[in-house]
């Protein structure tokens, strides 16, 4: 029996372990595995395999039985999921279904969740903008939040590592506010969108409509030839999954890569419950597993430990890891985990006409639109609220046809749609929000979810600062849009509560001094150095960007800093 449980707990040992196999877990497992790491990652959801799993990705719109639509009692059993743009009959496989896994709102928020291989990097935006050096060091600036504990520099040559393997296309714009990357080429404005950008540069110096920089293939390296990945076909139903691997995604780019070294084991309905702490080493061993089909818990074992659960799930696991050393949470000494949790507020939108350029109308689909960089409070403070907000930008000539026809005369017509006399023209606000102590999660002390782990308490909400720079978003954009000649304006304000922005950070937050944060410089845990966190729970801040490229160049960082104090014997 003693020989068998030695077996046992050997079969059950790798060097890292993974949690989570998202955007960030994916490019744990890529790193650690490429550096000679026998890794293992552990997913809560179903195997997702890149093309063979994307069930509706070639579906035409006909073939779908109910148009693509969701059926009324899909929506009515779901009222959070169902408020998503990409929830729909066609995505409806990858999304977390709101009584499966349930948590509870002490204030209102709208958890969305994608719990298979891949996470949600096969459902998101694409949208990738470097952080300058105006948002690390925001924090210090005003004193809102801590002082990050890396800057730009720090993370640069990190950007360009990543960037060059996923394939992000834009233009140089040498802007200070948003550095340059590493880019395939750009798509392209249309007319409407290059004469608003013209507009704005030749009203305001400090201002910039420029083409959005997207995790897409539209020239692919041999890099990306490597990955069995194809040139973007611009057919904008990414949400599906891609079989081209057109867009980023774990399931089409690390994983694979991961898998192909040999050294990464792939274990799906793999619910974390918690990670083992060993009182006597000083540091973590392990991690509990419950598997979500037969509720058995099983144990494994490594000397590093990655957690990349997703923002939320990841607080979630390192609260319930309890130990003698560790009662409220894993390297929770400073009392701060699960705390200062911030997002990004997307409540704002403002729409209008244009009647120029009715010579001209659009054609074909793009996977991306026009960015206009944060602008306020940059260099300095001159509003009443703190940080600022960055902006999307689109035009698009709608067009209708004659119907009242009929036989030949209709098909004509449907064949000949008819330009509508305006161009629509529009932009959403995505404000930065400041982490407060207020703004936070929690352990339910009664409710537990399907696999016995207790619920997540949510307590996030707008506030004061938030409310400002909505009015402040409908001002300068109400008048950026006067001066490009733009009519009909209309501003509005959904008051949709958080969480549909799908960009939740914080909770586990980098810094430089233990007593106010949980995470170092290298994404490591004060007071467990072998656990790592790189997903959006060690943001410190949120800034305005997009953040996704900002986890995958966080994680790369982190992953070789882990493995070369592996080998140093320091871990």
């Amino acid at each position: 029996m003693s020989n068998l449980n030695i077996d046992s707990v050997k079969a059950q040992t790798f060097d890292a372990i993974v949690i989570g196999s998202g955007i960030s877990g994916g490019w744990a497992a890529k790193e650690l595995t490429g550096k000679g790491l026998r890794t293992l990652v552990l997913e809560r959801g179903r195997e997702v395999k890149h093309v063979t799993d994307y069930p509706t990705t070639m579906t035409q719109p006909w073939q779908f039985e109910h148009r693509n639509q969701l059926k009324k009692e899909v929506r009515d059993a779901n009222p959070i999921v169902s408020k998503c743009y990409a929830f729909y009959e066609g995505t409806e496989q990858f999304f977390v279904k709101d009584a499966e896994h349930p948590y509870v709102q002490e204030k209102p928020f709208d958890w969305i969740r994608g719990y298979q291989t891949g996470g949600k990097s096969l459902l998101w935006a694409r949208q990738t903008q470097r952080w300058s050096e105006f948002d690390f060091d925001g924090p210090a600036r005003d004193g809102f939040a801590v002082d990050w504990p890396i800057r730009y520099a720090d993370l640069a040559p990190w950007y360009s590592y990543v960037e060059k393997f996923a394939g992000i296309s834009g233009n140089k714009d040498g802007l200070p506010n948003l550095p340059d990357g590493e880019f395939l080429p750009p798509h392209e404005m249309n007319c409407v969108e290059k004469h608003f950008s013209q507009e704005i540069a030749k009203n305001y110096k400090d201002r910039h409509v420029i083409m959005g920089r997207a995790a897409h293939l539209t020239q692919p390296k041999q890099i990306h030839f490597d990955q069995g990945r194809a040139t973007c076909q611009h057919r904008t139903i990414c949400e599906r999954g891609c079989p081209y691997g057109g867009y980023f995604s774990s399931n089409a780019s690390t994983l694979p890569w991961a898998a192909k070294t040999g050294k990464m084991t792939l274990r799906p309905n793999s619910v974390v419950h918690s990670i083992i702490f060993d009182e006597k080493k000083g540091k973590a061993k392990g991690v509990r597993v419950i598997d979500a089909n037969t509720k058995e818990m099983i144990e494994y074992y490594a000397r590093i430990i990655f957690v990349n659960a997703a923002a939320l799930n990841s607080n979630l696991i390192l609260l319930n890891s309890t130990s003698s050393r560790f009662p409220n949470g894993l390297g929770n000494d400073s009392g701060l985990l699960g705390k200062y949790v911030a997002f990004h507020n997307y409540t704002a939108t403002i729409n209008a006409e244009y009647e120029g350029y009715l010579d001209s109308t659009t054609d074909g689909r793009r996977p991306n639109s026009p960015y206009i960089p944060r602008f306020r409070n940059v260099f300095k403070q001159e509003t009443d609220f703190l940080r600022g907000y960055a902006a999307g930008f689109n035009a698009g000539r709608y067009t209708h046809e004659d119907r009242s026809g009929m036989g030949n005369d209709l098909k004509k017509s449907l064949a000949n749609p008819i330009p509508n006399n305006v161009w629509n023209v529009g932009s959403h606000m995505m404000g930065e929000t400041i982490p407060k102590e207020s703004n936070f999660v929690a352990l339910d002390k009664t409710l537990v979810d399907p696999w016995g782990i207790p619920q997540l308490r949510i307590s996030v909400d707008y506030d004061d600062n938030d409310r400002k720079m909505v009015k402040d978003f409908f001002d300068q954009f109400t008048e950026m849009f006067t001066k490009a000649g733009f009519k009909n304006i209309r501003t509005h304000d959904s008051n949709r509560t958080p969480g549909l922005d799908i960009h939740e950070m914080g909770g586990v937050r980098m810094g430089k001094d233990p007593k106010t944060s949980l995470l170092n410089k290298w994404n490591q845990l004060h007071a467990c150095k072998n656990v790592f966190v790189t997903d959006g729970a060690c943001m410190t801040s949120t800034s305005t960007q997009n953040p996704s490229l900002t986890y995958m160049a966080l994680t790369a960082r982190a992953a070789d800093y882990a493995v070369k104090e592996m080998k140093k014997g320091n871990l």
